[in-house]
């Protein structure tokens, strides 16, 4: 165990001359596990020693051993954005195929944290762009969500899904909104993004934005279509902003013309004021919900 523990230690340093010192000499097997399933080739996969790497595996290391969470070598690899170290895993048969406890892949993960040249390498050796999470979350939701703008367009490129949703409705566009990724929203819509697409709560991309505030995903999504759009429940992105009490939210929406006289159910509007002095008491109640 001891000597085992020395492995991963020099594996994780890339002392490389060590490491094929205690290789050679015969007393430890280079797939080797801690008591979680861990292999000092994940181990060194993960914080990029390239040399280290290709020692264990000429060593013979198994490349698609799985811990126990269902990372492989590959999967450290590209989350941490070593590229090098993904190609050549794939040199000596690394598979795209293999998954977290989660449902996680190597693509998955690349896409999460925005690593851009181990996203194409995954896609030229066969990793799948439809693959999803155990909540049916795609690659192109997780990049979405993280605002990595690049990887959207390869994976667009690739075939993605644009309105691909979750399990509980969320498409990548709502949840880009959410954010605030102004930039992905655009890239979104560009590629045929449905903008009034809504979640199973009924909630929709601009109703969002205007709930958290997010004044340039609303510009964005209103450039793509004026309409303000009517929630199930007969909310508007107005009654929105006013919930989320953030005036300048407010103001956008009623510059580019939304109704301040469609009430919501909570905050009734009697019939006989005047749009200004609709507007008026919008703006009171945005006041007062950012004031508590």
């Amino acid at each position: 165990m001891i000597v085992c523990v020395g492995v991963f230690c020099l594996s994780r340093k890339g002392n490389l001359a060590l490491l094929q010192l205690l290789l050679n000499s015969g007393r430890v097997d280079a797939d080797c596990k801690d008591g979680y399933g861990t292999t000092a080739l994940m181990v060194a996969s993960y914080s990029g020693h390239y040399e280290s790497v290709r020692e264990l595996i000429m060593q013979g290391a198994d490349i698609n051993l799985q811990r126990e969470t269902g990372s492989t070598a590959l999967f450290f690899a590209s989350q941490q954005g070593h590229n090098e170290i993904v190609k050549l895993l794939f040199e000596f048969g690394a598979s795209t195929e293999f998954r977290t406890k989660d449902g996680g892949t190597a693509l998955s993960a690349a896409c999460q944290y925005g690593h851009s040249k181990v996203v194409e390498t995954l896609l030229k050796n066969g990793a799948n762009v439809h693959d999803q999470l155990n909540d049916g979350a795609t690659a192109l939701f997780l990049a979405s969500q993280e605002g990595h703008v690049t990887v959207i367009r390869q994976l667009l490129s690739s075939g993605a899904k644009v309105n691909q949703p979750r399990e509980d409705g969320t498409a990548p566009l709502w949840m880009a909104a959410q954010m605030g990724q102004s930039e992905v929203v655009k890239v979104l819509l560009l590629r045929g993004a449905d903008r009034d697409a809504d979640r199973k709560d009924g909630s929709t991309a601009l109703f969002k934005a205007a709930h958290k505030g997010h004044c340039n995903v609303i510009e964005e999504l209103l450039k793509f279509s004026p309409s303000f759009g009517l929630l199930k429940n007969g909310s508007t992105a107005l009654h929105a902003a006013v919930m989320g009490g953030d005036l300048k939210t407010v103001e956008l929406l009623l510059k580019a013309n939304a109704d301040p006289a469609l009430p919501n159910k909570n905050n009734e509007l009697p019939e006989d004021l005047t749009k200004n002095e609709r507007i008026l008491r919008v703006l009171r109640l945005a006041l007062l919900n950012a004031a508590s």
